[in-house]
């Protein structure tokens, strides 16, 4: 892969490839990715609606996108400590813990966005 020669709409078009099979390998190995994309499908569109205008909309869906995002990184950062060995290191777990803290935050975010912008208009 680091090697390719591919250049231009090849180079695209390879890139792809490999970023649907990294959303191929996650989703059938990851528990949390599944569950995430689940909740993700229905409160997209969800998003899209209750938001009031274009910045509403923005954050509503950007604080969900952000979500898997981080949750890709999470399991890219696990599979890359469990190739080094499965022996336990101190330094291996704290990566690991890190790494799922991400995912926790990146949740709170989601929360925390979606109750300041959808909070105010069911309390007024």
């Amino acid at each position: 892969m680091a090697y390719e020669t591919a250049r231009g709409w090849r180079h695209v078009v390879k890139a792809f490839g490999y970023s649907m099979k990294g959303f191929k390998a996650c989703y059938e190995l990851e528990e949390s990715f599944r569950l995430e994309v689940m909740l993700l499908v229905p409160l997209l569109p969800l998003g899209l609606w209750l938001g009031a205008n274009g910045v509403e909309r923005a954050l509503l869906v950007g604080s969900l996108l952000l979500v898997p995002i981080v949750e890709l990184l999470n399991s890219a950062i696990e599979a890359n400590i469990d190739r080094i060995g499965l022996e336990r290191h101190e330094l291996s777990q704290r990566a690991k813990d890190l790494a799922s803290a991400a995912v926790f935050m990146s949740i709170a975010f989601a929360v925390s966005i979606w109750g300041l912008v959808l909070l105010p208009r069911w309390l007024a």
